[in-house]
């Protein structure tokens, strides 16, 4: 009795199990039908937008980096020891300031020996000249008698002995040599006293660059050498040759940037550009002021620059900033979200919902882009729908229940 009464237990046990199993089986799958009632729904619910009146502006997103508007290293034209230097890192100076002097004794000794070439040929040339006066004068004499004897030979013959007459035309015309002899020797002391004053003009303007001057406006950023070092000059091949200070114009910076070969056609100058300076968290105005007109053969950009106004000093060279430069734009174009379309190379495609809530896949010409809309130019008319989101769930055919998608306004974005 106890056995039977044992397996009875086991029995009932083990129905209880199996009903258990069921039960727990059944009930995901209810709830998953509860769950997902479009699962036995023919049409399903998509996001759509219709296709609407937009500006389209397509722009360049780039990142470029401030540099000063002008940046030398300031060289010695001539070798020498620096006597005095009056500038540091920091400073700002103004064109034709002196920013260093060099001490060149050589050159001093040069340029004395000059000036004193100089004066001996002044006084070369006034001697030339009492010479030159003195041989006219005996020229002149000597042409006078000559001529006196001449003529008083001529009018009485015999009165004048023929070898007087010949002695006279002689003197006469050494004389003249002479003058001509005086004229050369003036001559060569003039075309002396040019050499001298040449020589004179080259080491004066060499003593001149002793001074080391500004070329432009603007602050030292860098200094190389001080008081009592030796300095190279600048036209030197040696590796010596070190500039003093370098010279950077922050006045008016650059902004330099790499366009890509793909857009390098359509920078124009005065293109409007928007600068975002992280570092400042403001943003600049400016517009192209040049560009390369050519590629980088390595980087395939075009070098594009933008001058910015920095006499307030907010901006410093080495800053980046990510700009945004206007391309195109087109107003009033017919466009469609960006997500609406699927792109196969050069064809696109996009899924409109006719007036009967059924999809048509169309094929559409696309024009210009920002980051939220494109422009159609082909395959949409104006308020057409087209299914937005995942375009996997859907296919041309399949009715659906729309859910139409209130569009903003476009937005200007980067080209990709």
């Amino acid at each position: 009795m106890t056995r039977k009464r044992l397996w009875i237990a086991v029995a009932v046990l083990l129905m209880m199990v199996i009903l258990a199993w069921r039960w727990i089986a059944r009930g995901p799958a209810e709830a998953d039908d509860q769950n997902h009632p479009l699962a036995t729904s023919a049409e399903g619910v998509a996001a759509v937008a219709r296709a609407e009146r937009h500006s389209v502006r397509t722009t360049l997103t780039i990142a470029g980096e401030f540099k000063p508007f002008q940046d030398v290293d300031v060289h010695a034209k001539v070798a020498g020891y620096i006597k005095k230097i009056y500038v540091d890192v920091g400073d700002h100076v103004k064109t034709g300031q002196t920013l260093a002097v060099l001490e060149i004794p050589e050159l001093a000794a040069e340029l004395a020996g000059a000036d004193a070439a100089v004066r001996r040929s002044k006084e070369e040339i006034r001697r030339a000249e009492g010479d030159l006066a003195r041989a006219q004068s005996a020229s002149s004499a000597a042409h006078s008698a000559y001529t006196r004897l001449k003529q008083a030979a001529e009018r009485r013959a015999g009165l004048v002995a023929q070898q007087e007459i010949d002695d006279s035309q002689a003197k006469d015309l050494e004389s003249q040599a002479q003058v001509s002899s005086s004229s050369a020797a003036l001559s060569s002391a003039q075309q002396q006293l040019q050499v001298a004053e040449a020589n004179q003009k080259q080491y004066a303007a060499l003593s001149d660059y002793s001074r080391i001057v500004a070329p432009f406006s603007g602050v030292v950023t860098a200094r190389f050498a001080d008081t009592g070092a030796l300095i190279a000059a600048g036209t030197s091949s040696s590796a010596q040759s070190v500039p003093v200070v370098r010279l950077a114009e922050i006045s008016k910076l650059r902004l330099v940037l790499p366009v890509p070969e793909s857009v390098a056609a359509q920078i124009h100058l005065g293109d409007p550009v928007q600068a975002r300076v992280q570092a400042l968290n403001q943003d600049f105005v400016g517009k192209v002021s040049r560009f390369a007109d050519s590629l980088d053969r390595q980087t395939r950009t075009m070098e594009t620059e933008i001058d910015f106004d920095n006499r307030d000093g907010r901006l410093i060279p080495g800053m980046y900033a990510e700009t945004q430069i206007s391309l195109r734009e087109k107003k009033d174009a017919l466009t469609v979200p960006l997500e609406s379309v699927t792109r196969d190379g050069e064809d696109a495609t996009v899924l409109a919902v006719n007036t009967q809530n059924i999809i048509e896949e169309r094929h559409v010409k696309l024009g210009l882009e920002d980051s939220v809309r494109v422009e159609v130019l082909s395959g949409l008319t104006d308020k057409d729908r087209v299914v937005i989101g995942n375009r996997s769930q859907f296919r041309s055919g399949q009715k659906i229940q729309p859910k139409e998608i209130a569009s903003g306004s476009s937005k200007t974005g980067g080209v990709k």
